[in-house]
């Protein structure tokens, strides 16, 4: 059996990244590792057994979701090598996510599964590591975006001031 396993702080509170991953069929926020999420099926993206398709290859389906522990767990059903079906089989993926007493989120993001090829071990931690890479960007996007649009509403504020 192989294994991985990531840890990462991102930026932001577990209520907000919760609201950031919690649906299955959402991955805009990786737009430089996911470029393309095809929901397959109609079941929503926070229903157990949502299926979806990522980057035209790989297969994957919701086995669990806990909106109390913040926690997603999911399979890995096909791919391209070295993670097509014939190289890997039952794999778990479990997305935990925990508050730290600092108000930030530490993300766990670990996978298991059984195969004949340790290729997909370097695979997998390289794919987990950007995806939670981008997941924290996203953020730090936003905090960014929002001071700015604050710094100019307080100078034009300023501004009104002086011309009144």
């Amino acid at each position: 059996m192989f294994s991985t396993n990531q840890v990462k702080i991102i930026h932001a509170s577990v209520d907000q990244v919760w609201n950031r991953i919690n649906d299955f069929h959402r991955l805009d926020w990786a737009p430089t590792v996911i470029e393309r999420v095809e929901k397959i099926g109609h079941l929503a993206g926070n229903a157990r057994g949502a299926r979806r398709r990522l980057n035209g290859y790989l297969y994957e389906n919701l086995l669990a979701i806990d909106e109390v522990k913040h926690q997603i767990k999911y399979s890995v059903d096909d791919g391209e090598f070295p993670i097509t079906k014939q190289d890997i089989f039952n794999y778990v993926g479990i997305i935990k996510l925990n508050e730290t007493k600092e108000g930030v989120t530490e993300m766990v993001w670990s996978s298991s599964w059984d195969s004949k090829n340790e290729n997909a071990v370097a695979y997998y931690q390289e794919i987990y590591v950007a995806l939670m890479e981008e997941l924290d960007k996203s953020f730090h996007f936003i905090a960014n975006k929002e001071f700015k649009i604050a710094s100019v509403i307080s100078m034009n504020s300023h501004v009104n001031l002086i011309n009144n």
